[in-house]
This record gives structure tokens, C-alpha cells and sequence, in this order.
């Protein structure tokens, strides 16, 4: 495991907390498409970052949404100066190229739109681009990742069981306290008893997590809540920036919430 003394510094910081290291490892040597689930903020594509640095890898990431298309992963025609050329999309260049691709809120693209998934996450490993007439096979440094927040999902808004069950898949949770707080340490280089107190406030406020809020306070709005008071930002006014407004628009859960900072960090 490496410690902030030899952790490299070209690489995104991670710290891992079970084996999700090994066996993401495991899975690109054995050409296995990897699923992560977890809630907002909790490292998942903080994850993919650190493990592409680590196997040395490109790393194509997009941001799943509504209107996100087939052809916006695999790519179009488009217009030029004197004819139309070919223009490949992440997901394709990520084949072409042996990169890894990660599609970040999967659930979120429409369901037409991960049907073209099918073909890379089985024994084929195929992308068909009807377009060009191409016919792509992945190569072996090639893998597919994706995530959601099983929180966010609905009737409408949820993975097909045909397209979950092709992958390998990660349970991603908020890190224990003193796990979270050496998180903290490394990402913003804050004091120990600082971390100590930001933890415990964070974990305070996600005891409320019922109480009108839609998810708990993540990581990484306590690296935010850090920064902001490293660098000289008041306290109170840093977690309620970072920690509390970001989690409710109604006020009286704002107030509520502020109770607790309060008691963290009064003045």
C-alpha cells in the first residue's frame, strides 16, 4: 500500500480501502469489463483515473447524459471543406488505440444508446461500426468501465440485467473515519486534528441523511470544505459552502445542517 511518503507524485492520488486494486487488475489481464456502483463523490472515478495511471494506460471518460447518443460514443460523418470524413467517437478510438474507455453514469444514456456495449463485453470483444463497414476486435490492453449511482435509479433510469450481468462488478461506499481522514490528509496536506474534526462532522451530517437530502455529504465535498480552509476561508463559512448548501435547497434543512457545523466549528 503506499504511503504519502512514497506515493509517486505523477500519480493521482488513491488510497485504496479493500481489494478493488487486485481484482480491477485481474480484470483488465483477463480482458474483463468492469461495473463500479457507488454514491456521488465516494472515489469511483477518481478510482479509474489512479488505475489507469497505474497500468499505464490511455483513459477516455464520458460523462453520460439524456441526449447522449450510439454515435456519440462511436462516432459520425462529419462535413469537411470538400467532402464529408469520418470522425471516431471515445468509445471507438478507445479500441483503435488499447485504451481504457469509462462511460461515468451509465444510466443515464439512453437505453438504445448501451445496447452498442453488448458486443465488447462478451467473448467477442467486437465494436461493429455500421457506418464505415468496419468490423473492430479490441485489443488485449482494451477494457470498458463503467458506473452508477444505485441510489438515482428508477423504473426509467436503471441498468438492463442483460447488460449488468456482463460485467465484473464494485461496490464503492463512503471510507471509514480514519480511513476517510488520511484520504483527506493526502488530497489537501491539512493537519491531522483538522482532518479529525472535518470527518466528524462530515459523518455527522450524513446521520441526517433522511432528513429531507437526497444523498449524504460525499469525499469529496469534504476535500472541498478542506481546501477551502487550508488556504485561509473561515471554517464555518467553508462547510457551509461546501458541505451544506451543495446537499438542499430549503432552507430549514440548511439551518438544520448548519446546527451541526456549528457545534464543529463555532464562533
Amino acid at each position: 500500500m503506499d504511503t504519502l511518503e512514497n506515493y509517486p507524485s505523477n500519480m493521482p492520488y488513491y488510497r485504496s480501502i479493500g481489494n478493488e486494486v487486485t481484482l480491477f487488475e485481474h480484470a483488465y489481464r483477463h480482458q474483463l469489463p468492469v461495473l463500479i456502483k457507488g454514491p456521488t463523490g465516494c472515489g469511483k472515478t477518481r478510482f479509474v483515473t489512479y488505475m489507469a495511471a497505474q497500468l499505464g494506460r490511455p483513459l477516455y471518460t464520458v460523462a453520460c447524459h439524456d441526449d447522449l447518443t450510439a454515435a456519440d460514443l462511436i462516432g459520425r460523418h462529419l462535413i469537411g471543406h470538400e467532402s464529408t470524413y469520418w470522425s471516431d467517437g471515445p468509445l471507438t478510438r478507445a479500441v483503435r488505440e488499447g485504451a481504457i474507455c469509462y462511460l461515468d453514469e451509465v444510466v443515464e444514456a439512453r437505453k438504445d444508446t448501451t445496447v452498442v456495449l453488448h458486443p465488447l463485453t462478451d467473448d467477442r470483444r467486437i465494436l461493429p461500426i455500421e457506418r464505415t463497414n468496419e468490423r473492430l476486435q479490441a485489443p488485449p490492453e482494451f477494457m470498458l468501465v463503467v458506473s452508477y449511482n444505485p441510489g438515482y435509479q428508477n423504473l426509467l433510469k436503471g441498468m438492463k440485467p442483460s447488460t449488468r450481468q456482463r460485467f465484473v462488478a464494485l461496490r464503492f461506499n463512503y471510507p471509514t473515519p480514519s480511513i476517510e481522514q488520511e484520504i483527506l490528509i493526502g488530497e489537501t496536506d491539512i493537519d491531522k486534528s483538522l482532518a479529525l474534526r472535518l470527518v466528524n462532522l462530515t459523518n455527522a451530517l450524513r446521520q441526517l441523511k433522511d432528513h429531507d437530502i437526497e444523498e449524504a455529504a460525499s469525499t469529496r465535498l469534504l476535500v472541498y470544505a478542506a481546501i477551502l480552509i487550508k488556504h485561509g476561508f473561515d471554517p464555518v463559512d467553508a462547510c457551509r459552502a461546501a458541505l451544506v448548501e451543495p446537499l438542499s435547497d430549503d432552507i430549514d434543512t440548511v439551518n438544520a445542517l448548519m446546527e451541526v457545523v456549528l457545534a464543529t466549528f463555532g464562533k
